[in-house]
């Protein structure tokens, strides 16, 4: 293995970790040489993946800020701060801007935006505090481009928010911690089973994917995986697009 790549010996927080791509990027990560912390709030779920990966299960609703800064304590008091982060977790939610209700607007933002700052600060505290670090958000296509035919607006304004987000922390964490972003395009997971249901989705959402198809959640960890490393020491504030070429038309 080229050393750069090497994760060995690192502490890794995935949250959302214990299914879809957070499943995936929690199974990269251990398979780098990490010892992953599963972060989510489905426990039962996250111990048991845990426990196949030699690993670290946590209770964690990225909703709750104060809940945020007891784990990343708690952490750091037992085990050290973590030397990588993914902000994985999210929801998605489809209705047309002039329906939807309104707690289901404010949820979808609390969990994919908000979410993603009060674990960024609470864990990046302590990594800003051993100076080292990287962190990796999970934005989307849906932060770039406002995709279609599926309704949702919030979805899509809260990735454009991680986005931003992302690179205002790399800029104000730099020469300490590190802070991308992964953006994947339509991947088989959970989150787009009502899409791959409806026909009349999923064929436009491959018309407009140059390469055919939708990504494995495997293909988004590795690219979490190579901007956790050391092979990308140099790059901070970037929001790297694995799409099969969708934001590219």
């Amino acid at each position: 293995m080229i050393r750069e790549f090497d994760l060995t010996g690192r502490l890794a927080v995935v949250t959302g970790g214990a299914a879809g791509i957070g499943r995936a990027i929690a199974e990269v990560l251990a398979e780098g040489g990490a010892r992953v912390v599963i972060a989510d709030r489905n426990l039962a779920a996250a111990t048991a993946l845990a426990a196949t990966l030699n690993g670290v299960a946590l209770a964690l609703d990225v909703t709750d800020a104060e809940a945020a800064e007891a784990a990343a304590a708690g952490l750091a008091r037992d085990h050290g701060a973590p030397a990588i982060l993914v902000n994985n977790a999210g929801i998605v939610q489809n209705a047309p801007a002039l329906e939807v209700n309104l707690a289901d607007w404010r949820r979808v933002i609390e969990v994919n935006l908000h979410g993603v700052f009060h674990t960024a600060r609470a864990f990046g505290r302590h990594m800003v505090a051993a100076g080292a670090g990287s962190v990796v958000n999970i934005s989307s296509i849906c932060g770039e481009v406002a995709v279609h035919p599926q309704p949702q607006a919030a979805y899509n304004a809260a990735k454009a928010g991680v986005n931003l987000l992302t690179r205002s922390l790399a800029v104000e964490w730099a020469g300490k911690v590190r802070v991308n972003a992964v953006a994947p395009g339509y991947t088989a997971t959970e989150l787009t089973l009502l899409g791959r249901s409806k026909p009349e989705w999923f064929d436009t959402w491959l018309r407009g994917i140059p390469m055919g198809r939708l990504a494995d959640p495997r293909e988004i960890a590795l690219a979490v995986a190579f901007l956790a490393s050391d092979a990308a020491s140099y790059i901070t504030g970037t929001v790297l697009t694995a799409d099969g070429g969708y934001t590219a038309i």
